[in-house]
């Protein structure tokens, strides 16, 4: 994981004022990086029967997709309002910069489902703990929470339930 984490850009005072942002688009554009995090993230994954990986808008796709991909597993992607087409079912949530909602079609998960919910980064959780109430509410089998980055400094696993299997990469 050195090598992912010498890949990582710090961005000072992104999205505001005393914020180090940890990028990730420096570790996605490095081929090298980006098979490594595939393979990590498979090596968790392959032998829990996982049907299907939720990827959390935007940056969340780029791994959630390599991760489905790996394991022969579905992809669904949880996207902002307003941008997917048929039913979906929403949470509204507080984060680190204000407030949003997070959407999922209503059909994507089903009682045999057992999903992997995937992000980016674990800073304070909001968005995490929405996107598991949105799925848990759908009554899948098991539901499996993993980041690439965890900001452990930031608390956020403390916004999820703790019997939740949560698996980082990377922590800082």
């Amino acid at each position: 994981m050195d090598y992912i984490k010498s890949k990582v850009r710090d961005v000072i005072d992104f999205p505001t004022k005393g914020v180090v942002f940890k990028d990730l688009t420096t570790v996605f554009k490095d081929p090298k990086a980006l098979h490594i995090i595939g393979d990590e993230l498979a090596a968790l994954y392959k032998d829990k029967g996982v049907t299907k990986v939720v990827g959390i808008e935007s940056r969340g796709f780029i791994g959630g997709s390599i991760l489905a991909y790996e394991i022969g597993a579905g992809f669904v992607p949880a996207r902002k309002p307003g941008k997917l087409p048929a039913d979906t079912i929403r949470m509204e949530y507080a984060k680190e910069y204000g407030t949003d909602v997070i959407e999922i079609h209503r059909d994507a998960i089903g009682p045999d489902d057992i999903v992997v919910l995937h992000d980016d980064v674990l800073a304070t959780g909001g968005t995490m703990a929405a996107a598991y109430k949105l799925v848990a509410s759908l009554k899948p089998k098991k539901i499996y929470v993993n980041f690439i980055i965890e900001l452990s400094m930031l608390g956020g696993r403390a916004a999820l339930p703790a019997d939740v299997d949560v698996t980082s990469l990377i922590t800082y």
